[in-house]
């Protein structure tokens, strides 16, 4: 089903499917088409509004009779690393970044296979071929990075243990996937990943690292809110997840979609960008 606001982008709404994060409910997403005239401005406006980014999609959650699933990201200036995330970074003092450009390699795609046969087997991308593979890191109109991590004291020769597809926004770094060596799990290297693109977001002067979506009643998800500086999207506004933010744990009816996309924030004339 398509809608339409007063501007240029057309949304559509998916089909109704089971839900990855939550039993027995079922999720649908708006979204709208990342287009190379104007593909980066519209990430950058639609990620500060929750959206995240699938290649050259743009989608948000639009469930019916739930809203349990939050965009988060986190503020860097308000970010302080605890105990625990000090000890971290301490475990993984061996490891090397290296910022690549969005180009899939054979060692990425095993590195991924591995992840996701060990952590995430029944997951749509369970199945991923390694030309899906490269379509995921390829195919974008926008700024984007491939953040590889290398240790050279795990192993005997430098290898490739982590890796994350990066946005480049221009409010901050928003991490759209990333996967990691899951037999070394002693490290907390997805923990690790996320720190790094703190730092990473410091470095390049940027306010926000962009998390993806945080799911109060979701395992898979609560990590997340283990991060100081943490917020989360929700009534139309960015809110401080330990402060300010007060919110329903259990789901709440959502708006009609075409309430929804009217509320979105886009310039009057789109096609002038």
């Amino acid at each position: 089903m398509k809608h339409t606001s007063d501007t240029n982008p057309q949304f559509f709404i998916t089909h109704p499917q089971a839900c990855a994060y939550l039993p027995n409910r079922l999720e649908r997403k708006i979204f709208t088409k990342l287009e190379p005239e104007n593909g980066e401005f519209l990430n950058n406006t639609l990620s500060k509004q929750g959206f995240r980014r699938s290649q050259n999609i743009l989608y948000r959650p639009a469930c019916k009779g739930c809203t349990a699933c939050f965009s988060s990201r986190i503020d860097v200036s308000k970010f302080q690393k605890s105990k625990s995330q000090k000890r971290i970074v301490n475990k993984n003092r061996q490891v090397s970044r290296s910022i690549k450009n969005p180009w899939a390699t054979e060692e990425q795609y095993d590195l991924f296979k591995k992840y996701l046969n060990f952590r995430h087997v029944d997951g749509g991308m369970a199945g991923m071929e390694i030309y899906e593979f490269s379509a995921m890191i390829e195919e974008t109109s926008i700024k984007s990075e491939v953040i590889e991590y290398y240790s050279e004291k795990l192993y005997s020769d430098p290898v490739l243990i982590g890796a994350s597809l990066t946005d480049i926004l221009d409010d901050g770094i928003s991490m759209v996937y990333s996967f990691y060596d899951p037999e070394i799990k002693q490290n907390s290297f997805g923990k690790y990943i996320i720190l790094d693109h703190i730092e990473y977001a410091k470095q390049l002067g940027l306010p926000y690292v962009y998390l993806g979506y945080w799911v109060p009643n979701s395992e898979k998800m609560g990590y997340k809110s283990d991060f100081s500086g943490i917020e989360i999207f929700s009534n139309g506004a960015w809110q401080r997840l330990d402060t300010d933010c007060k919110f329903k744990l259990e789901p709440d009816q959502p708006e009609p979609i075409t309430k929804q996309v009217a509320n979105l924030k886009l310039p009057i004339n789109f096609s002038e960008i």
